[in-house]
């Protein structure tokens, strides 16, 4: 896909199609991705999506307006239809209200990033998967590929992003219909870390032909893998935004206001490098951000919608003010000494159905899900029947937040709901001295 010139040639035509004092920009998003289904350890379906989407928005003084388009990626065929995009938005403006929180980034900016990007040979791919799963019952999705992404206004910005990778979701279902799950992802293949994370699953899916240890409701000690813990921060994190937390609405309304504090252990921060997200978003060039510092509220997320109304500065947030590129500190928690470390507790792989159950609080309430275990003595002993948990994020990011293991894992999104995602996560696994569980 010859992506970036197709961008070029759409720039290019927009800037002569400007009358008076009009103004655009222009968000590009395409992607070339193979997608792969396997049941049983065998591929059941494959197929490939090209497409490209622009989102193209016409302002004059305080007004605008915008227009999103399916393009084929052809310069002949596309530009008819950009044109016609221009003439609705021209005839929309005149009947809309001035914005008064409208605040545009005019600056000349540029940013690009699109060096050593990866080629993804997702049937090179598919075949080891298939290799390594002989004679288990492997359920998975495997989506990789290029994804393009690009920005550009008549006023000089411009920025330009490639990002090459691959998701692979499995699970290994035991003859109980019980599961285990596990992820990998990442930006190149290696075929060994994958049959590391193939045997792990693999072992644990032994223990799943254990009778199932039904626990009472309490407190026990517990620990979250980087996947459940990816269920907890996904749904918390949009409260680092500005308007989130001028509002009143924010689960981190009580850190920010000076109530509470977190973990002296926990630090975390919205990166530019090492995730897959562009440098930039349609409101200019982000900003490398500290979201908490060893327990202690840092910035917030702030867009240019934010700064306006309440007096701010803008960071380069995108308009939904959450982490595109999250990531958690690492800590002194050694991958080999987890079990040891948690003694008699929850070995906990993954959650589900996550919600808030206060969210001025910071409750958060769910089920555990797939392969959860009780440990003794630093031993996997029986899968877990799947419990209810309700607790305060203060509460196991808090006081009970022990330890934290050394390297955290990148995690991407598995959604592909009109398109596959580029934000990330690099998260460790986290070891609590109390997780509480309800029902």
């Amino acid at each position: 896909m010859r992506a970036r010139e197709h961008f070029n040639g759409l720039l290019a035509f927009l800037q002569e199609q400007l009358a008076g004092e009009e103004g655009f920009t222009l968000g590009y998003n395409a992607e070339d991705s193979a997608f792969i289904r396997f049941n049983q350890g065998r591929v059941r379906q494959a197929g490939t999506v090209r497409q490209v989407y622009v989102t193209l928005a016409l302002y004059r003084g305080l007004r605008h307006a915008e227009s999103k388009l399916a393009l084929s990626g052809e310069r002949e065929a596309d530009l008819p239809l950009l044109q016609q995009a221009v003439q609705q938005l021209r005839a929309i403006l005149p009947g809309l209200p001035d914005d008064p929180y409208l605040r545009l980034n005019r600056e000349a900016w540029r940013s690009e990033s699109s060096d050593a990007v990866a080629p993804q040979d997702a049937a090179a791919m598919a075949v080891q998967i298939s290799e390594l799963a002989q004679g288990l019952d492997l359920v998975g999705f495997l989506a990789a590929g290029p994804q393009y992404q690009g920005f550009a206004s008549s006023w000089g910005a411009f920025g330009w992003h490639v990002a090459s990778s691959f998701n692979l979701e499995f699970s290994l279902f035991h003859g109980n219909a019980q599961a285990v799950k596990s992820t990998y992802a990442g930006e190149r293949w290696d075929a060994e870390v994958f049959a590391c994370k193939l045997h792990g699953a693999r072992q644990q899916l032994a223990y799943l032909g254990r009778p199932l240890r039904a626990l009472a409701p309490g407190d026990y000690r517990a620990y979250l893998s980087p996947a459940a813990l990816e269920e907890l921060f996904g749904l918390f994190c949009w409260g680092f935004g500005a308007q989130a937390l001028a509002s009143g609405g924010s689960p981190l309304q009580r850190l920010f206001s000076g109530k509470a504090a977190l973990s002296p252990l926990l630090s975390m921060d919205e990166r530019i490098e090492g995730g897959l997200a562009p440098a930039f978003t349609r409101e200019g060039p982000r900003q490398a951000v500290t979201l908490i510092r060893a327990g202690q509220p840092g910035e917030r997320l702030v867009s240019s919608r934010s700064a306006a109304e309440y007096g701010l500065t803008a960071n380069g947030a995108c308009s939904g003010e959450y982490p595109l590129s999250l990531r958690v500190h690492g800590g002194e928690l050694e991958e080999g000494e987890v079990l040891a470390r948690l003694g008699s507790g929850l070995y906990i792989g993954n959650l589900w159905y996550c919600n808030f159950s206060d969210l001025p609080a910071g409750r958060l309430t769910g089920m555990t899900r797939f392969a959860t275990f009780w440990v003794e003595d630093g031993e996997i002993q029986a899968p877990v029947s799947t419990m209810r948990f309700d607790d305060s994020l203060f509460s196991f990011f808090g006081e009970h937040l022990e330890a934290l293991s050394r390297t955290p894992e990148l995690l991407l999104p598995g959604g592909t709901y009109g398109a596959r995602q580029t934000g990330s996560m690099a998260l460790p696994g986290a070891l609590l001295s109390r997780f509480t569980l309800t029902l």
